[in-house]
């Protein structure tokens, strides 16, 4: 089952600039990069950052160094660009001494690779994201994607949009890989690359973070669970996001002494992962978070549709005190876009303090499986 992607990066490289393609481990960024390889026409170096060849002969930023492994090439490719010391200084200066060559690095760890890369190659780099598969790669060549989503959803939420998960033999395989995908690469960068002891106290904060999903999250009461301060935690928290295991929504305010702001939301960016964290791959029909997966699901696959379409947008949840609540808010082109996502069907008016407080320049929607495809940028 080959799914095409939707970054093209015969059309993202430019040359004299980098593009970065960053994203979780097992998504897909090794397969994009060599499959572009072997169609294009342009003569392509390629490299692994994860090799100590590599390591050395692009480490240290010296010009008579790295021109012996350019070669005839057009395009440099690197992939696992993370591993290679000082490589923003590297392709800045690749980038400045030869004008006519076009780069393109992958990275898994934002974190490391982010910090090395954004001063040295500011205004010198483009920078794209690859997630698990998105619904619209999904159902690009769906006859009937409507049909299709209904047949698929019920795997989806639970299985999650790894690749490896979508083109499993059977759900047997699916809950297989997706363990040991948390075992053996979820947490890797934060362990090779950060000062934390171990993964246990990272995969016990996941596993607190699984079960809140779609609620707001105390630092003070994750860390007293853990039995870790609250700055700890807030390490911890940042270091999952950076590696691109979860994603935080802050709440929504201009102000208003009845909004709550202090608290934050977390999603994981594959509900596959999430369940995977638990260890619960029951049916959708015997569960009792169906609500909560569908929350995740749908705003992880809004979260990809913005990226992939350049729709840009600021997004919050909103709440008062007083419990009156909306699942996401994007403030975007001067206006304020309320959804609500559903599991069930029900028509839901917008809460009276909203409508109070944002009379003007709003709209609000209800996303539920039968309307979500729209929301999530696939025609029906």
């Amino acid at each position: 089952m080959k799914i095409q992607r939707y970054l093209n990066i015969e059309q993202e490289l430019s040359p004299g600039k980098t593009l970065i393609i960053f994203g979780p481990r097992r998504v897909g960024k090794t397969t994009l990069l060599t499959d572009y390889i072997s169609q294009c026409n342009a003569k392509v170096a390629f490299y692994r950052g994860d090799e100590l060849s590599t390591q050395h002969a692009f480490g240290v930023a010296e010009s008579s160094l790295i021109r012996p492994f350019l070669g005839p090439a057009s395009v440099l490719a690197i992939d696992e660009a993370q591993f290679i010391p000082n490589i923003g200084q590297t392709l800045k200066l690749i980038n400045d001494t030869l004008p006519n060559l076009s780069l393109v690095v992958t990275g898994s760890s934002s974190f490391d690779l982010a910090g090395q890369i954004g001063e040295p190659l500011t205004g010198r780099k483009i920078t794209k994201y690859l997630y698990p598969i998105a619904l619209s790669e999904l159902l690009a060549n769906e006859m009937i994607p409507y049909k299709a989503f209904q047949d698929y959803l019920p795997n989806l939420l639970i299985y999650g949009m790894y690749p490896d998960s979508i083109t499993a033999i059977d759900n047997q395989e699916r809950s297989e890989y997706l363990r040991e995908l948390i075992d053996s690469y979820l947490l890797q960068d934060i362990l090779a690359f950060q000062e934390v002891k171990g993964s246990h106290m990272l995969l016990q904060l996941l596993v607190l973070l699984a079960y809140q999903v779609g609620n707001e999250v105390s630092h003070t009461e994750l860390g007293s669970s853990l039995g870790i301060d609250k700055n700890t935690v807030a390490r911890y928290l940042n270091l999952l996001e950076k590696s691109f295991v979860i994603f935080r929504l802050g709440g929504f305010s201009r102000n208003l002494r009845s909004e709550v702001t202090k608290k934050a939301k977390y999603y994981f960016y594959d509900t596959g992962i999430r369940n995977a964290v638990i260890n619960n791959f029951n049916r959708l029909e015997i569960r009792n978070d169906v609500g909560q997966l569908w929350e995740n699901f749908v705003i992880v696959e809004r979260l990809k549709l913005r990226a992939y379409a350049n729709l840009y947008a600021n997004q919050y949840f909103w709440r008062t005190w007083n419990q009156q609540e909306i699942d996401l808010i994007e403030e975007r082109e001067g206006k304020l876009f309320a959804f609500e996502i559903k599991w069930n069907s029900q028509s839901v008016a917008p809460p009276s303090n909203w409508l109070e407080a944002y009379p003007t320049d709003t709209e609000w929607q209800v996303i539920n499986p039968t309307n979500a495809l729209g929301f999530l940028g696939i025609e029906i």
